[in-house]
């Protein structure tokens, strides 16, 4: 099963010097956002460089980034910033049989789609069914049929126990209009130019440097949105957007500054969040029976290279000093500690433990050679870490550990590749070490994070892919496997718990993904045209320009300033 993530998206990383410097010529395609009489407007940079192409598929990978949430809804909202309950949207209720293989839902009324037709559960269950019945779109690993069995109930059957699709059918599906997409010839391929959705905004205008969203009055939610137009916008480079947020051409966006704080200090009308969400890792390529070849295939070698690891120092030379601790389960410390079975994992060790490392490696076999790298059966303690050329942070963190673990007689080398070199080869395990993320998943359920990543379904032999999201590191692990299928046929978050208890106990000791710590996601706001923006006190919504879904929450949460 295929969970969606935020691992892949595009980092853009602004360096502070030299932003005066920035000439008008960097703004181009980013007008005014000051508001007519009677409107207001704001403009969004979500990371779009280049020229922009059009696609409002929401069952499409290329889509736009407000496709979902924005434009279209789906039935819950899931709030990945913190620990809270679905929120509804196009449904008020649903539940489970005993047996898991049925859900039923209640769907809202009085909702309308933008072109004025009504909305009802029969959309709902077309939506399904044509997922159900095009392979190509059914990416989640859907296995289920839908029936409405009235104008706001729909039932969901499946052939077996399919607790764990709760989230994905839930929150991460777009409702579409049966009365439109049942007359469109190839769902897989259409670029969708006149989307009908429910979501508080529609389509108003689209050239290939900026689009623009106007407000949807018929909203089934009162009040919302407040905010009249919102501008979507593609720039050049991070630089470039820094310089509009800072001349005030951009309201929102999020990319990563070296030096926030202090940019910010002489624009008040400026506000920033963090939230840290994506273990950045350093991922091994860990099974030999699979085909992975060097010395980080020994576990004992992973351990080290955790233990040696001063992620303190990691932090302030290349996380900006805005990242937080990670955990050795890869849960979220904060968010997800009632998962976190033992409280010594909850973190992992902050400064280097260097005797500890030395220990673990000697106690492996590992003996210092004439040059002071370790060795074992003639093979030297050297491995070579993939990452993608431009991503600073990376780049520094790999530069910091290679001075760290050559303390303890580990050698890393470093190779910079473009990103689809990057993302072939960790996709098809031509890689000993490569350095990545660990993303969202459909919910703070750990087993979005343990299944695609730990499960031996979702891993595959050197040379092949494995699944999209899957398990890179291709581990596999009979106990793990067992936990993970017990825990997925149930919804009794009881026995949940005891099964990821087993599945840590595995994963702490292996260590096929080593932490380092949870990067920042710094998002930057203009509060001069609109309030209401998350808060590092009040994550409503996971606030980053570019997440689907919770666009859609933060826009329909907005009030013009006044």
């Amino acid at each position: 099963m295929l969970f969606t993530t935020a691992r892949r998206r595009r980092r853009l990383t602004a360096v502070a010097a030299g932003l005066a410097t920035i000439t008008a010529l960097a703004l181009s395609g980013c007008s005014s956002t000051s508001s007519g009489a009677g409107t207001s407007s704001i403009t969004v940079f979500n990371g779009a460089t280049g020229t922009i192409a059009e696609n409002w598929n929401p069952f499409s990978p290329s889509m736009l980034q407000p496709t979902q949430g924005v434009i279209y809804e789906p039935l819950y909202y899931y709030n990945l910033a913190s620990t809270s309950k679905p929120q509804p949207e196009l449904a008020t209720g649903f539940s489970w049989n005993d047996a898991g293989t049925q859900l039923t839902i209640t769907t809202r009324k009085d909702v309308t789609w933008t072109d004025g037709k009504p909305f009802s559960a029969s959309d709902v269950a077309f939506t399904f069914n044509l997922i159900h019945d095009t392979p190509a779109l059914n990416t989640s690993g859907l296995n289920a049929t839908a029936k409405a069995t009235n104008s706001d109930t729909v039932v969901l059957t499946f052939p077996e126990k399919s607790f764990t699709q709760e989230p994905q059918i839930l929150g991460n599906q777009a409702i579409v209009p049966e009365h439109i997409w049942s007359k469109v010839k190839d769902p897989t391929t259409t670029i969708n130019a006149n989307p009908v959705g429910t979501g508080p905004y529609k389509l108003q205008s689209f050239n290939a440097q900026s689009y623009v969203l106007t407000k949807n009055t018929k909203y089934w939610q009162p009040g919302k949105p407040a905010i009249d137009t919102v501008r979507y916008i593609s720039l050049s480079n991070a630089d470039a957007a820094s310089a509009a947020l800072l001349s005030g051409k951009v309201d929102w966006m999020s990319s990563f500054l070296p030096n926030l704080k202090q940019l910010l200090a002489n624009h008040k009308e400026l506000s920033y969040v963090n939230t840290p969400a994506l273990t950045t890792s350093l991922f091994a390529c860990s099974n030999a029976d699979l085909g992975c070849t060097g010395p980080q295939t020994d576990p004992a070698v992973r351990r080290a290279i955790y233990q040696a690891i001063d992620r303190t120092q990691l932090n302030k030379l290349a996380g900006g000093g805005f990242a937080a601790e990670a955990s050795p389960t890869m849960l979220l410390p904060d968010r997800d500690e009632q998962w976190i079975a033992k409280s010594e994992d909850r973190t992992a060790p902050q400064e280097a433990d260097t005797s500890g490392a030395t220990t673990t490696l000697a106690d492996a076999g590992w003996t210092k050679g004439s040059d002071g790298i370790l060795e074992k059966d003639g093979q030297r303690l050297s491995m070579t870490v993939q990452v993608v050329a431009g991503y600073s942070d990376y780049i520094s963190a790999i530069q910091v550990m290679q001075t760290e673990l050559k303390k303890v007689g580990i050698e890393l080398k470093s190779n910079q590749l473009s990103y689809n070199e990057w993302s072939n080869n960790e996709t098809k395990g031509d890689f000993q070490l490569t350095m990545d993320s660990i993303g969202l998943g459909a919910s703070s359920n750990p087993f979005y994070t343990y299944n695609p990543r730990y499960s031996s379904k979702n891993t595959a032999k050197v040379g092949t892919a494995a699944p999209s999201g899957g398990n890179f590191a291709r581990y596999s692990n009979a106990t793990v496997d067992k936990a993970l299928t017990t825990a997925a046929a149930t919804n009794d978050e009881s026995v949940q718990r005891e099964q990821y208890a087993t599945v840590q106990e595995q994963i702490v000791r292996d260590l096929p993904y080593i932490p380092i710590y949870v990067n920042s996601t710094l998002t930057e706001f203009n509060t001069s045209r609109a309030t209401g923006w998350p808060t590092n006190d009040d994550k409503y919504a996971f606030p980053a320009s570019w997440k689907s879904w919770d666009n859609g929450i933060v826009l329909k949460n907005l009030k013009p300033a006044k």
